[in-house]
């Protein structure tokens, strides 16, 4: 009987994985500033799981997501230039780890308050590396839990914006998502879903889970990733839910500090331009 290889990071073999890295590293060539910085082995080994360890797919993968940043400057955002996205409190990071020590970011798509796509989706952008940049050691992913309290078709995410944070999560943050959990989406959603899941690859399709408040399969699969006793009333558990706005501005500028003391920004700050003296950009920081 022959079985056909599989090319899963369970089954990976451990010195397969080095040599792959290895490979990879190679065909990038020589790597300088932040590129050499953050394409760690760990940020290789990621690109490779995403593109289930086919060398070139990776490389490519990779080398979209270098010119991205180069664009967009994830790494130069900072909470003053986003604040005011973030007033309703529409996504933020919470307060709580999963069980696993995640980071997990709260989306609440039914208290959006601004209408300008640029401009959303450099807050989403800044959070998901805020959320990134306090994993734990050892720790790579974070958890979504999206409320859809308030939620209705007048102030639905748009099919663009929704394709956006889709393109932005599964092209540039390759595997940094564990699970992102729709918590009692309306029945009016499955439409909206139908539209959205073709835009999701195979990998992250797979980490989206549907949960109902009063589903014993959707209590336990919160129980498996969340204490409850952290977990906020309006996904199951028994903490209190409290946005602050002023108090989450005080932490997130606490952050940019420590963000640009490891970008090395606080002793190069960007020109007006937003480049600094930086020629190179990079993938997602290592924790």
């Amino acid at each position: 009987m022959f079985r056909r290889k599989n090319h899963s990071n369970s089954e990976q073999g451990v010195e397969d994985q080095q040599h792959k890295v290895k490979e990879l590293r190679a065909s990038l060539g020589q790597l300088s500033g932040r590129s050499a910085q953050f394409c760690t082995d760990a940020c290789l080994k990621r690109y490779l799981e995403a593109r289930n360890w086919n060398v070139d797919k990776a490389k490519k993968m990779l080398e979209e997501t270098l010119k991205w940043r180069l664009s967009f400057k994830p790494e130069e955002i900072r909470w003053n230039e986003v604040a005011k996205e973030g007033e309703t409190g529409k996504v933020f990071k919470a307060n709580f780890r999963d069980r696993h020590g995640r980071t997990v970011l709260i989306l609440r798509p039914g208290m959006q308050n601004t209408a300008a796509l640029d401009n959303q989706m450099k807050h989403l952008v800044y959070l998901i590396e805020n959320a990134i940049f306090n994993l734990p050691e050892g720790q790579e992913q974070m958890a979504w839990l999206i409320d859809y309290t308030g939620w209705s078709i007048t102030n639905n995410v748009p099919v663009k914006s929704a394709r956006e944070t889709i393109n932005i999560l599964q092209n540039h943050y390759p595997e940094r998502l564990a699970a992102a959990i729709l918590y009692n989406p309306p029945r009016l959603f499955e439409t909206f879903w139908r539209i959205v899941k073709y835009f999701m690859d195979p990998k992250t399709f797979q980490k989206v889970k549907f949960v109902y408040p009063k589903n014993k399969d959707s209590a336990e699969l919160m129980k498996s990733y969340f204490d409850v006793d952290n977990l906020p009333t309006q996904f199951g558990g028994t903490a209190t839910l409290n946005y602050d706005h002023e108090e989450f501005s005080r932490l997130m500028a606490q952050d940019d500090v420590k963000a640009a003391k490891f970008w090395g920004m606080d002793k190069h700050p960007p020109g007006p331009g937003g480049n600094g003296s930086y020629s190179a950009v990079e993938v997602t920081p290592e924790p």
